[in-house]
């Protein structure tokens, strides 16, 4: 039997897989630990009126990032942009930590959130490049892992980082793991090379890109509709951060931007997608398009579940949040299941997004005082366990679907679209929790929202397919 047979962390993909998976546990964190540490951050900066501005500036810079790489990765390969990807973020990171103004603070935010969104998309493309298809679900299933494995520790470590040598060490601390992380993985894609060379077994990291015809379309063109919809996410997260807070002096002014920033997305998203997208048409737009409702319902409940939990069944804080723990840990289970084998990939993602919104639907039940508040705990695994199965799934399915040359833009499709899916689900269920007066009625609407969601997640997830009856291994 072969290295290529034993797994991703076979002596010839260990190097590049762990250093993989480590890059993307420290961009997992720095993005869950900058919600735990921005108030004492605001504070101690004096920015408090620049507090969503860290937020949605490093989101906007993650789209434009996402879009740009994806076609410097069909045009170069991975290697150029996962590197500048790296050190970008090591650089936000070490801005962010010595910042003596909110304004400095936030320019670290926006290298950052580059940074990330160059390596995000970038990752796709190398394990496209570097792995065998038959280990594209084992791979995608760690990484996958890789992102939920913070939030089950990540408040605690920046709680601690905060309250002992101060939050300025929740950003510089990250470099110093990430620079040997880097390394292992630079060394690891450099023996890749050299093997692939030698054997002929895949083109390799840092062979030239494959040959064919380019995604189509302009890249000047699609920058600039990445930038617009950059900063019309950045409008509505904004704008429904201030409808949420409830302040009726601000409330208008955050209706306002919000439609904005609705309309803005109307326009410029649909370029940044596959034709057909937005209304699910075969094949991979219905891929990028499930991705979206299913991380956008997700992620929505998500945010309401600790929330209700406090505010309706009073829970203290550290109790609620064990609930978002026991849903992080369902979600890694089911992303291990989906590298440990080859399932029906119709019924997986059916019954995966099915599952997000039948453990939303027992969430609502929760609110009721005569449902053991348990019921929501074990609830919100079950949408944990059925997000687990759909991610990996859909990233592998974005690989199979892409020719080679076209692999980065639509890599970089799949992740814009679920950022502007989380960001508008996220900011209607927030402003319609507050419209509603946020008692037991508002959120039976949001979790009802995202059960709607769900459903409509389940009755396109076939559409994958592009043609022909599939087989158990399809």
């Amino acid at each position: 039997m072969t290295g290529r047979a034993k797994g991703a962390f076979a002596p010839r993909y260990r190097a590049i897989s762990v250093g993989m998976v480590v890059l993307t546990v420290l961009m997992a964190y720095e993005y869950l630990a900058v919600a735990t540490a921005m108030p004492v951050v605001a504070r101690a900066l004096h920015g408090e009126e620049l507090y969503a501005l860290a937020f949605s500036g490093s989101l906007a810079a993650g789209v434009v990032a996402m879009v740009g790489g994806g076609r410097w990765n069909d045009a170069t390969g991975p290697q150029a942009p996962i590197w500048t990807g790296v050190i970008s973020f090591m650089i936000g990171l070490a801005v962010s930590g010595v910042a003596p103004n909110m304004e400095v603070f936030i320019g670290g935010r926006l290298l950052q959130g580059f940074g990330s969104g160059l390596f995000s998309v970038s990752l796709y493309v190398l394990v496209g490049r570097v792995y065998p298809s038959a280990l594209h679900p084992k791979v995608f299933s760690l990484l996958a892992a890789a992102w939920v494995v913070p939030s089950m520790v990540g408040p605690a470590i920046t709680g601690l980082l905060v309250d002992g040598p101060g939050w300025r060490w929740v950003f510089l601390g990250v470099p110093m793991v990430t620079a040997p992380a880097a390394l292992l993985l630079w060394r690891g894609l450099t023996r890749a090379g050299e093997a692939g060379a030698q054997d002929g077994e895949g083109a390799g990291p840092g062979v030239p890109p494959e040959e064919g015809a380019p995604a189509a379309g302009s890249p000047w063109a699609k920058l600039g509709w990445a930038g617009t919809a950059a900063v019309g996410a950045a409008l509505l997260q904004y704008g429904g951060g201030l409808l949420q807070e409830g302040d009726g002096g601000r409330t208008g002014l955050g209706a306002l931007l919000a439609a904005a920033g609705l309309a803005v997305l109307g326009v410029a998203l649909p370029p940044l997608l596959p034709a057909g997208t937005l209304r699910a048409a075969r094949g991979l737009p219905t891929v990028i398009a499930l991705r979206g409702l299913a991380a956008g319902a997700f992620y929505a409940a998500e945010v309401l579940v600790p929330l209700m939990l406090n505010v309706q069944r009073g829970l203290p804080v550290w109790q609620a949040g064990l609930a978002l723990t026991g849903s992080a840990i369902a979600w890694s289970f089911g992303s291990w299941l989906q590298g440990r084998r080859t399932w029906n990939r119709r019924i997986v993602l059916r019954l995966g997004t099915a599952l997000i919104g039948v453990g939303t639907a027992l969430v609502a039940l929760s609110l009721h005082p005569a449902v053991p508040v348990v019921v929501c705990f074990a609830a919100w695994a079950v949408s944990g366990f059925g997000i687990g199965m759909v991610y990996p799934t859909l990233s592998v399915l974005v690989l199979e679907l892409s020719p080679p040359q076209e692999r980065g833009a639509n890599s970089s499709a799949l992740q814009v679209g679920e950022s502007v899916f989380s960001v508008v689900t996220v900011a209607v269920t927030g402003a319609l929790l507050t419209a509603l007066g946020r008692g037991e009625a508002a959120y039976v609407a949001c979790f009802g929202l995202v059960v709607l969601i769900t459903l409509a997640g389940t009755a396109i997830a076939g559409r994958y397919a592009v043609r022909g009856p599939e087989g158990a291994g399809s």
